[in-house]
């Protein structure tokens, strides 16, 4: 299948000619039959003399209908442009033509109407060369009349040729489909339907309904009027939701492939048309069936940034139009250039960025975002419409290899840089480390961290890194030798002054395991409970402190905290009456 969507001034003959190629009627509402003009959205189709079909999308003509022409144009891939040999063109043939070049519309045909009334060469010479000037470019041409058939086996066999032009259809991406009806069905719920541009759906899928966070599941589904298991692109396809109220979601609304898209309410564009200054402070922008009001800030001479009235699942490289209701005129066309653009906090951000946007031209490429966002999660990229084919350097997280770089130096250096405004600390938190490099999660810290650095205990410091700074090593190396033969004795507070181990010092001495802290200003070296628990063990049991202390030659105030440790880590018990026994 192909997907065509009808354009063109207002009675031309767009649904007649539609309605002569299927022997369908494109107007759905009553209202439309009896003025005989089309008002909403039509949809038709017939098989093409391959054996192809094609399926119409016929949109209004009438300028007060161009935001329901808009949305059936969007996500269509062609467009079959429709002139009147007897009226020629027309204003809402050139707003039209616009909208089409403003959306990369590149495949089309133009069908000359009511050739039984006038001589269609003029109409034809002239929408020809309109047309020529577009992103449709050089179009073939063919003169029909709806009411006599004549042209029309000329205009199967144009379709015909066009259907061939197009490019192949991808349908292994995710899906991406704009709603443009919903209704429910009795006994079947609500149904939705839409172009499938890209992708395949299946009855069963489970989909994100954008804008309302939830996700929906595929019960049944339709193309062409046939109830099919699974649909692929580019086709017309309704699909009935399993439990969806049909309020929970209308024209404009997206069915998406979970997890693959970025709802932003913030983008950046390249704009084709009027100039970034002359725009007005608001337009709306269409965008596959969606009509969003947003507000423009001019950034360069051909690029803005958009502010949308609500969040929308866009991907870099779509192409959208900006349209001045009040006037009636499409301002330009947009390329999104990026979906999660930076803030202009700063004086001089909007004159930067600009700068930066003139090298962007809307093609995803993940070596430009790593650049210009350093660190990015591998899932945030593909939800913007970026592939990723590179290796996470932690976790999920990709990084520009120039700024990893920077980022492995700059670790070096402020490991180096806190060693030397914490002498005693045993290397630098990890969480602070984290902070000062700016980076967002724990693992980056952890994947730069190397030899001759590691992380031991929450702290990056060198390989090594317990030994102790100098002064407090020759501290410990003087209470070695002053009591390592009598290990059970602890030097009082203001002999710990005298050796150089104030708190700070001999915090660092117990972290590096140089020291046992017993109690405040209570240290011993750091063998001593081995030894004590073979003091003890050849005591009668059960012992008093006071056998204890005498036993380890030591004081109170040194037996009764080490004891206590004994106990805790289980190597002595005391008893009910205070008495302990060593426990074998």
């Amino acid at each position: 299948m192909f997907v065509v969507a009808t354009a063109g001034h207002v009675d031309h003959g767009k649904s007649t000619l539609v309605r002569a190629l299927t022997g369908m009627e494109p107007d759905r509402w009553a209202e439309e039959r009896r003025r005989g003009m089309t008002i909403d959205l039509g949809f038709a189709w017939t098989t093409l003399p391959s054996g192809g079909t094609v399926a119409f999308v016929d949109v209004p003509g009438h300028e007060r209908f161009v935001p329901n022409m808009l949305a059936g144009v969007g996500p269509v891939p062609a467009a079959l442009i429709v002139v009147a040999a007897d009226e020629g063109w027309m204003p809402q043939s050139a707003e039209h033509l616009a909208a089409l070049d403003a959306l990369g519309v590149a495949y089309g045909l133009v069908a000359v109407t009511r050739a039984d009334l006038a001589d269609p060469g003029p109409a034809m010479a002239r929408a020809r060369a309109e047309i020529a000037a577009t992103s449709l470019g050089t179009v073939p041409a063919v003169a029909v009349s709806g009411l006599t058939g004549a042209g029309l086996p000329e205009l199967r066999a144009a379709l015909d040729r066009l259907a061939a032009g197009l490019p192949a259809p991808v349908v292994d991406d995710p899906v991406r489909l704009w709603v443009d009806r919903s209704f429910t069905v009795r006994g079947s719920g609500t149904v939705v339907t839409g172009t499938l541009g890209v992708g395949r759906l299946r009855v069963g899928d489970e989909l994100e309904l954008a804008g309302a966070d939830e996700v929906v599941r595929v019960r049944g589904l339709h193309s062409l009027g046939e109830a099919r298991p699974e649909v692929t692109a580019v086709a017309r396809v309704a699909v009935n939701l399993r439990g969806t109220p049909r309020d929970r979601l209308g024209r404009g609304d997206a069915l998406l492939t979970p997890g693959r898209f970025h709802r932003t309410d913030l983008v950046d564009v390249r704009l084709t048309g009027d100039p970034a200054a002359d725009l007005p402070a608001t337009l709306t922008m269409h965008v596959g069936s969606a009509a969003v009001p947003v507000r423009v800030r001019p950034l360069g001479p051909d690029t803005v940034r958009l502010r949308l009235a609500r969040p929308l699942p866009l991907l870099v490289g779509d192409r959208a139009l900006l349209r001045d209701p009040g006037r009636h005129h499409v301002t330009g066309g947009v390329r999104v250039l990026d979906v999660a653009p930076p803030p202009l906090a700063r004086r001089g951000a909007a004159v930067t960025r600009a700068q930066v946007l003139a090298e962007l031209d809307g093609r995803p490429d993940l070596a430009g975002e790593l650049r210009r966002r350093r660190l990015v999660r591998a899932g945030a990229l593909i939800r913007m419409g970026v592939p990723v084919d590179a290796p996470p350097v932690a976790g999920d997280w990709l990084a520009d290899p120039a700024h990893w770089r920077r980022l492995g130096e700059q670790v070096t250096e402020e490991v180096a840089r806190y060693a030397r405004e914490h002498p005693l600390e045993p290397g630098m938190p990890v969480d602070a480390l984290r902070q000062r490099l700016a980076l967002p999660d724990r693992v980056l810290v952890e994947a730069l961290v190397r030899p001759p650095l590691r992380i031991h205990a929450g702290r990056v410091g060198a390989a090594g890194a317990d030994a102790l700074p100098e002064p407090v090593a020759r501290a410990v190396q003087r209470v070695r030798a002053e009591y390592g033969d009598r290990p059970f004795r602890a030097p009082e507070a203001d002999r710990l002054v005298d050796l150089g181990l104030g708190p700070r010092e001999i915090g660092a001495a117990v972290r590096a395991g140089a020291l046992l802290r017993l109690a405040d200003n209570v240290v011993l070296l750091p063998d001593v409970l081995d030894d004590a628990v073979r003091v003890l063990a050849g005591l009668p049991q059960p012992f008093t402190l006071s056998a204890a202390r005498q036993a380890l030659d030591t004081t109170r105030r040194v037996a009764v905290p080490l004891l206590e440790l004994l106990d805790r880590r289980g190597a002595t018990r005391r008893l009910p009456d205070d008495a302990r026994i060593v426990v074998t």
